[in-house]
């Protein structure tokens, strides 16, 4: 519930606090002293949009705070859904610059005006003529009676089979689109596949290959080089090998003389071992290198079918050429695949209508159950709220699988004795919608954990005994969920548990609105106000008193 609510710089208020009561809490005040204005600024905390223009002092911000109490809610998981610390109390503020910029926040974490839309809908309920209209919304009146029938539980179970069905039948669909779009391309696809299996790319060397042709082509140059090599090596009187060897000998002269000439020698046979291994395997390569045209040709006709491959395919090397080979081995599998896939799927989609339309079947036969006794309570309702001759009907019929049920349902409603009843925006004027709505939300009561709920002149077109039995009705309805209610009616005004007064306070420079709680004689004047006017009589004041009596009556009926 609303335990706490500050308005600062937003129209004609300047600073507003307001702390109602957990029970009925009734507003009244002269048009235009800024009731409507309230629910404005209640809007913009619930995530309506914002207007700069709304600001009292253009040069400040406007800032609008509500701290609730959401024990009872059961709001966690949307909290978690959200990313946000959960906390009983929960405090939601909304920030308008005098740019116009709008700033949201939910227990001082900055958030989007779509996810403070999600939280508020659970906190507040304002019932304006926004909400008597979507009374008359199909959709909106099959969730209430969902709600009423207690049939929320079974509803989520069948969407939930409705959504897996939806599922599937939407994966099936894509499966079928990848079999025309896959079928369509097969032929290419095995033809360029083919193309690759016979080039057998596996266990293929291609820089190898690159470096035995350029041998190949260069034979004779090698050998003769390597021989030239061999020859400085080897072979030759001033070869490489014999004068290393003399050099390590006179070394080994002088060696007893010093360590470090012992050490020179040392490292010097070192060296000429490692020369004597080159030259041998310089003497081995020469001996292997011979001329091959024919493997040449064999060799460079392997390569020319590699690098046609790798431009036909937009590749650089063998690597990237085996990567493609293998996609068209999984988009071949997969063609030859997808039928089986189709087929599987295809069953379970089947499987999943018929438990839809099991599930369906038994929700609608649930909420037929309901409806006579819908008809019934809300039928005595509205005739305690002076409709005597108020017939409702809830209109049925079949329709096509949707994630509410196959059941298409409209309340038909007539005032009037022998008229027939038709649809709600047809047949209820606006006075009749906001009675007929009240008595919606007042079965709902006990059906529900509703938010905080503000009725906006919810007593448009009644007056006298019908204004005192909808204040009881929202006395009874107060006694679980807190109400604040924008009056203009006596009645009402003394159903209140708590009764506050917005009035304007006109300045040197502008006009203000405020807001105060009543104390008991303040209540009485302010009642008997509206019953005689400015100059209440001592009868107004009498029957103010009467009409505060009738309420202490009442509550301790309840």
């Amino acid at each position: 519930m609303l335990v706490d609510l500050r308005i600062q710089n937003y129209a004609l208020i300047e600073s507003l606090e307001l702390r109602p009561s957990p029970l009925l809490n009734i507003i009244t005040g002269e048009t235009g002293a800024g009731k409507s204005i309230m629910l404005g600024a209640i809007g913009l905390l619930l995530g309506n949009r914002a207007d700069g223009k709304l600001l009292f002092d253009t040069a400040r911000k406007c800032v609008i705070e509500g701290q609730f109490d959401i024990a009872s809610y059961q709001l966690q998981d949307i909290f978690e859904a959200e990313d946000l610390d959960y906390d009983a109390q929960c405090i939601l503020r909304r920030e308008i610059s005098p740019t116009g910029k709008s700033r949201a926040f939910v227990n001082d974490t900055p958030v989007t005006l779509e996810a403070l839309r999600k939280i508020g809908a659970n906190l507040m309920d304002i019932h304006s003529q926004h909400d008597t209209l979507l009374l008359g919304d199909t959709v909106f009146q099959l969730n209430l009676l969902d709600l009423y029938a207690g049939l929320v539980p079974q509803r989520t179970h069948y969407s939930n089979a409705f959504r897996q069905y939806r599922k599937l039948e939407a994966e099936l669909k894509t499966l079928e689109d990848q079999s025309n779009q896959a079928n369509a391309q097969l032929d290419y696809n095995s033809f360029l596949l083919n193309e690759l299996e016979e080039a057998s790319l596996d266990n293929e060397d291609q820089e190898a290959l690159e470096q035995e042709v350029k041998q190949l082509e260069h034979a004779e140059e090698i050998k003769y080089k390597l021989s030239q090599a061999l020859h400085g090596l080897r072979d030759s009187e001033s070869c490489a090998t014999g004068i290393m060897k003399d050099a390590s000998s006179l070394l080994g002269q002088v060696s007893s003389y010093s360590d470090n000439f012992r050490e020179l020698r040392q490292r010097l046979e070192s060296c000429l071992i490692e020369l004597h291994d080159i030259a041998d395997e310089v003497e081995t390569a020469e001996r292997r290198t011979e001329g091959d045209p024919a493997r040449a040709e064999e060799l460079q006709e392997r390569l020319n079918v590699l690098y046609t491959l790798q431009r036909k395919h937009a590749v650089r090397d063998l690597g990237a050429l085996v990567a493609v080979r293998d996609e068209l081995r999984q988009k071949v599998g997969n063609v030859l695949n997808l039928d089986k896939q189709i087929s599987k799927v295809r069953k379970d989609v089947e499987a999943a209508l018929t438990a839809v339309t099991k599930q369906a079947a038994k929700l609608s036969d649930s909420r037929c159950k309901s409806f006579p006794r819908f008809e019934q309570e809300l039928r005595a309702l509205v005739a305690d709220l002076g409709m005597p001759n108020a017939r409702i009907v809830v209109d049925h019929r079949a329709g096509a699988p949707s994630a509410s049920g196959t059941d298409v349902v409209n309340i038909l409603f007539t005032a009037n004795k022998g008229a027939q009843p038709q649809t709600l925006s047809k047949a209820a004027s606006g006075g009749e919608f906001s009675r007929l709505m009240l008595c919606v939300k007042y079965m709902l009561a006990d059906k529900t954990a509703l938010p905080t709920i503000v009725f906006d002149e919810i007593d448009t077109g009644i007056s006298g005994e019908i204004a005192v039995k909808v204040g009881r009705m929202m006395q009874q309805m107060a006694r679980k969920h807190q109400l604040v209610a924008i009056s203009h009616l006596p009645q009402m005004a003394a159903a209140g548990d708590a009764h506050y007064f917005v009035y304007k306070e006109d300045r040197a420079d502008r006009t203000v609105s405020r807001i105060r709680q009543l104390g008991e004689e303040d209540r009485i004047r302010e009642i008997a106000h509206m019953i005689a006017g400015a100059k209440p009589s001592a009868n107004a004041l009498q029957s103010a008193r009467e009409l505060l009596a009738l309420r202490g009556e009442a509550v301790v009926a309840g």
